[in-house]
């Protein structure tokens, strides 16, 4: 059954005041247990958990995620998607010091965003060395070499922001598929925290680059292999 907004408020209203019946309440175990018993019916009938009924009353915070600039791995064709996956906004700030990421979003998101931005720097930078030992590496002449680093790097994280969405685009079907509000809630609780801030943020093109073909396929291949698993993040 489909929910819109302000429907799953009152629904998560009429929950909460159910779950408050308890014998230290003042209650009567019958009571207590009679409460309970209503509140697994609803949750049942709507399709729902107590997580997606108490999103309501989540706030907005952020989070960011420091790259040094002299440890930078190129982010930018990933980033986005991880923001997506893991249901928040994210923009970008730079300084003198580097680059930093900032994911805006309920507290369990954002901390899951950052998390799977560590996973993936880490993983391009173990790939990318493991890449440099292989003979397709040492048959590029040393001057091409930066090139090859550069388009190993963005074929890999190309390759994951095309995994991250595509498993993305399949969950937010599945819950079509049994009429669950939250994943719309969510967002629209994310987007009027945004328009508060007085943020425009928009998307800004990515400079075309040079890239060897043979690396960034290798990086690909890389990226296709990366196994990942953040449960029912964005959800």
């Amino acid at each position: 059954m489909n929910l819109d907004p302000t429907n799953l408020d009152r629904l998560r209203q009429r929950i909460q005041a159910l779950r408050a019946k308890t014998v230290a309440n003042g209650c009567t175990e019958g009571e207590a247990l009679a409460a309970a018993a209503k509140v697994a019916e609803l949750l049942d009938r709507y399709d729902l958990s107590l997580a997606d009924v108490d999103v309501r009353q989540s706030s907005c915070e952020q989070l960011a995620y420091e790259v040094q600039r002299n440890k930078r791995i190129l982010l930018d064709e990933c980033v986005g998607a991880i923001a997506e996956f893991c249901g928040c906004r994210v923009w970008r700030e730079k300084d003198r010091a580097g680059v930093r990421w900032v994911f805006f979003g309920l507290r369990a998101d954002i901390e899951a965003a950052c998390c799977l931005t560590e996973v993936i720097d880490s993983a391009v930078r173990t790939e990318l060395g493991r890449y440099k030992t292989t003979p397709a590496y040492q048959a590029f002449r040393h001057q091409e070499r930066h090139l090859a680093n550069g388009s190993f790097t963005l074929g890999m994280i190309a390759s994951i922001a095309d995994k991250l969405l595509a498993m993305k685009a399949s969950r937010e079907q599945a819950a079509r598929g049994t009429g669950r509000a939250v994943v719309v809630l969510k967002k629209s609780i994310v987007d009027a925290e945004i328009e508060k801030l007085g943020f425009a943020l928009r998307t800004v093109p990515q400079a075309r680059r040079l890239v060897s073909p043979l690396a960034y396929e290798a990086g690909e291949e890389a990226g296709g292999t990366l196994a990942i698993d953040m449960g029912h993040r964005g959800s």
